[in-house]
């Protein structure tokens, strides 16, 4: 868990990302690639892929008490149950009285195996600071409104050790397929920035 001290060293880009921002320019400039494209490629792994794969691993902890156990117990074999190998886990479990959320005050580690590329604002270093000072409020801003009785739990990722949230299962899904479980888990609730929800109900009382 943090011990509330954050670190106010801004990280300078690595040798391989300083590469991959020349070789993208080049490229752009050449006309054989477009912003455009670079941003589509981006979204698909931040939102699409990387998320697919913790969001199965939360479908089946719902679904599956005894891998629930397994997962929380010892995070990084149970998702290697799953066939997704990357990086040291540990889960932490949302509850009604608890809620947890996960940043990385020293830089940006992120548990890029089950989740993909981490989020722009979670590299910020507004979210970074903040989110150990004041993390209610933090959590507010970003759409997320806690019962003051709730408590807040905030994780520190490194890169020896990397969190998964998982999160509460939302009312009203008990006898979902853990398919149709898993296309509800964003990244967000992953992270703990938000909750998981259920659609609303489409004209002729279906969900999406």
């Amino acid at each position: 868990m943090s011990d509330g001290h954050t670190h106010h060293h801004p990280t300078p880009p690595s040798e391989a990302e300083l590469r991959t921002k020349a070789i993208e320019s080049l490229l752009i400039e050449k006309g054989l690639l477009s912003s455009d494209v670079i941003d589509r490629i981006i979204q698909y792994y931040e939102q699409d892929v990387g998320p697919l794969y913790g969001a199965r691993v939360v479908a089946r902890a719902w679904t599956d008490p005894a891998y629930k156990q397994r997962l929380l117990t010892d995070a990084t074999a149970a998702i290697e149950e799953l066939g997704y190998v990357g990086n040291h886990m540990r889960v932490v479990e949302n509850t009604p009285q608890v809620h947890n959320v996960v940043v990385c005050t020293l830089c940006s580690c992120y548990p890029w195996a089950v989740l993909g590329l981490p989020p722009s604002w979670y590299k910020s270093f507004e979210y970074r600071s903040r989110m150990v000072l004041e993390p209610r409020a933090v959590l507010r801003e970003m759409g997320l409104d806690l019962p003051d009785d709730v408590e807040i739990r905030v994780w520190d990722s490194s890169a020896e050790l990397r969190y998964l949230v998982l999160p509460e299962r939302p009312a009203g899904t008990e006898g979902w397929s853990e398919e149709e479980l898993a296309r509800l888990v964003t990244r967000d609730a992953m992270i703990g920035v938000a909750k998981v929800q259920v659609p609303a109900p489409v004209a002729g009382g279906e969900t999406p």
